[in-house]
């Protein structure tokens, strides 16, 4: 999951250009080093696909034999077009929110305030993330080469722009886990934090409540960045399945059926007005509800936890190298 939270928490009025700037590339970056098993998460949760990966390193291999290294990137132009403005968004709705919650501007935020700023800002970055991972879901469930843009421009034509919003239910209820990705990671930080004086430019600094400067070290502050990732995803990682089905399908259309409706007291049939032509979308795949009552009865609970493997071996690296990529450039740039 997304950006560093070590510094925003307890020093809310940090240069937001900064927090932008550190986020953005941070962000990028995690992105570059994990996208091969995301690739391989979204094989394995996409329904097409159900039989034909097993296990997360040998699909890799699968992947490179018979679509090249560049299969295991295929989807990464529409995420990375848009890192900065989610980054952007997710940091100043992160603080907004934050800052809502705060009775006085040095108070220090509580993990419960942290948690909701985190789902807070996890809905807003909905806005950008339902499009971009909409494209780059359709990218990967793809055994031939396509531009996002060539993706992005059919999914327009063939629904407009509501059409790009597939599955925004599912996207912004998931992102929510920002909140326990965020809570995560400060109690970490806390947990291993240590009285200092304030200046050092080695160290996340933060306030605490009476009881002065805190430092965090290095290997501490990759070991909350790898923690807050594996937390994130396992409390919301049911959600991201179900979001995969919703974006990777398309609607089905079929005539409407009128179905007789019985009234209690009368017992009189009344038969709803449908239009002569119209047409409804009969895809279990339709909607948030329709694909976790399908998927469930079809495949079992398990099938909520499918591509799981990928996405924590994923997550440990992928935020170990966002966090301290964002550290190092807030100290270069301050």
């Amino acid at each position: 999951m997304g950006p560093n939270d070590g510094e925003v928490v307890d020093q809310v009025g940090l240069n937001p250009t900064v927090d932008f700037v550190a986020g953005t590339i941070a962000g990028m970056t995690g992105l570059v080093v994990g996208f091969p098993f995301d690739t391989v998460k979204v094989r394995f949760q996409n329904p097409a696909f159900t039989s034909r990966y097993h296990s997360t390193f040998p699909a890799i291999a699968t992947i490179i034999k018979e679509e090249k290294f560049i299969g295991l990137y295929k989807g990464i132009t529409s995420p990375l077009a848009t890192t900065a403005l989610m980054n952007g968004l997710v940091f100043a709705s992160y603080r907004f929110f934050l800052k809502l919650q705060m009775v006085h501007p040095d108070s220090i935020p509580t993990i419960s305030q942290i948690a909701l700023a985190g789902a807070g800002s996890g809905i807003v970055s909905s806005i950008v993330t339902t499009p971009t991972e909409l494209i780059k879901i359709r990218q990967q469930s793809l055994l031939t080469q396509s531009t996002a843009r060539q993706v992005g421009l059919q999914i327009f034509k063939e629904g407009g722009l509501s059409a790009l919003y597939r599955g925004v239910t599912a996207t912004a209820l998931r992102d929510c886990g920002y909140g326990a990705y965020f809570a995560a990671y400060e109690i970490t930080c806390r947990y291993f934090s240590t009285p200092i004086t304030t200046g050092s430019a080695s160290s996340t600094i933060y306030s605490e409540n009476g009881a002065g400067a805190q430092k965090v070290s290095w290997p501490a502050l990759l070991l909350a960045g790898g923690i807050a990732g594996v937390v994130g995803w396992l409390a919301t990682f049911p959600l991201d399945v179900v979001k995969t089905r919703v974006q990777s399908s398309q609607p089905i259309y079929s005539p409407a059926v009128s179905t007789p409706i019985t009234t209690g007291a009368s017992s009189t049939l009344v038969m709803p007005l449908l239009a002569k032509d119209t047409m409804v979308d009969v895809n279990p795949y339709r909607s948030t509800l329709s694909t976790i009552i399908h998927s469930y009865r079809e495949e079992g609970i398990g099938v909520f936890f499918r591509g799981l493997s990928p996405t924590l071996i994923r997550a440990i690296p992928v935020n170990m190298v966002t966090f301290a990529m964002f550290e190092a450039v807030v100290h270069f740039l301050t």
